[in-house]
Protein backbone atom coordinates (compact mmCIF):
# COMPACT_ATOMS: atom_id res chain seq x y z
CA UNK A 1 0.00 0.00 0.00
CA UNK A 2 1.03 3.58 -0.67
CA UNK A 3 1.86 6.47 2.36
CA UNK A 4 0.26 9.50 1.45
CA UNK A 5 1.28 12.13 3.98
CA UNK A 6 -1.12 15.59 4.77
CA UNK A 7 0.08 18.41 5.08
CA UNK A 8 -1.86 22.00 6.69
CA UNK A 9 -3.92 20.22 8.94
CA UNK A 10 -5.46 22.79 11.30
CA UNK A 11 -5.11 22.11 14.79
CA UNK A 12 -9.16 21.99 15.13
CA UNK A 13 -9.52 19.64 12.49
CA UNK A 14 -6.47 16.95 13.97
CA UNK A 15 -8.59 17.54 17.38
CA UNK A 16 -11.56 16.17 15.36
CA UNK A 17 -10.24 13.60 13.91
CA UNK A 18 -8.71 12.39 17.27
CA UNK A 19 -11.91 12.84 18.30
CA UNK A 20 -14.16 11.14 16.28
CA UNK A 21 -12.10 8.38 16.07
CA UNK A 22 -12.04 7.93 19.59
CA UNK A 23 -15.68 7.82 19.31
CA UNK A 24 -15.54 4.96 17.13
CA UNK A 25 -12.98 3.03 18.75
CA UNK A 26 -10.83 3.23 15.57
CA UNK A 27 -6.99 5.21 14.88
CA UNK A 28 -6.82 8.14 13.18
CA UNK A 29 -5.39 6.75 10.17
CA UNK A 30 -8.35 3.84 9.75
CA UNK A 31 -11.12 7.20 10.18
CA UNK A 32 -9.23 9.01 7.52
CA UNK A 33 -9.20 6.37 5.32
CA UNK A 34 -12.71 5.38 6.05
CA UNK A 35 -13.50 9.02 5.20
CA UNK A 36 -11.56 9.20 2.18
CA UNK A 37 -13.02 5.89 0.25
CA UNK A 38 -16.19 7.14 1.68
CA UNK A 39 -16.23 10.30 -0.11
CA UNK A 40 -14.44 9.32 -3.45
CA UNK A 41 -17.16 5.99 -3.31
CA UNK A 42 -15.42 3.32 -2.50
CA UNK A 43 -16.90 2.72 0.44
CA UNK A 44 -20.27 1.23 -0.08
CA UNK A 45 -23.32 1.99 2.78
CA UNK A 46 -25.68 -0.28 4.01
CA UNK A 47 -28.76 -0.07 2.22
CA UNK A 48 -31.27 -1.33 4.64
CA UNK A 49 -29.08 -0.48 7.83
CA UNK A 50 -31.66 1.93 9.33
CA UNK A 51 -34.05 1.09 12.15
CA UNK A 52 -37.34 2.71 11.96
CA UNK A 53 -39.94 3.80 14.64
CA UNK A 54 -42.40 5.28 13.19
CA UNK A 55 -44.66 2.53 13.06
CA UNK A 56 -44.85 2.51 17.55
CA UNK A 57 -47.69 5.12 17.99
CA UNK A 58 -49.66 1.97 15.99
CA UNK A 59 -48.95 -0.62 17.61
CA UNK A 60 -47.28 0.08 21.04
CA UNK A 61 -44.23 -0.74 22.34
CA UNK A 62 -43.07 -2.99 25.39
CA UNK A 63 -42.32 -1.33 28.71
CA UNK A 64 -38.92 -3.04 30.36
CA UNK A 65 -41.00 -4.40 32.78
CA UNK A 66 -43.48 -6.20 30.49
CA UNK A 67 -40.01 -7.33 28.10
CA UNK A 68 -38.90 -8.80 30.92
CA UNK A 69 -41.64 -10.65 32.03
CA UNK A 70 -42.07 -12.10 28.43
CA UNK A 71 -38.17 -13.07 28.61
CA UNK A 72 -38.55 -14.60 31.79
CA UNK A 73 -41.65 -16.21 30.73
CA UNK A 74 -39.82 -18.23 27.41
CA UNK A 75 -36.00 -18.21 29.46
CA UNK A 76 -38.50 -20.81 31.84
CA UNK A 77 -39.92 -22.15 28.94
CA UNK A 78 -36.58 -23.53 27.47
CA UNK A 79 -35.11 -25.22 30.59
CA UNK A 80 -34.98 -28.66 29.82
CA UNK A 81 -36.00 -31.01 31.70
CA UNK A 82 -33.70 -33.56 32.40
CA UNK A 83 -36.08 -36.87 33.84
CA UNK A 84 -37.78 -36.50 30.20
CA UNK A 85 -34.45 -37.13 27.96
CA UNK A 86 -33.43 -40.49 30.27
Amino acid sequence: MKAVTIRGVDPEVAEKLKTKAAEQGKSVNQLTLDILKESLGFKKKKKYSMEYEDLDDLFGRWSEEEFKQIQDKIDGERQVDPELWK
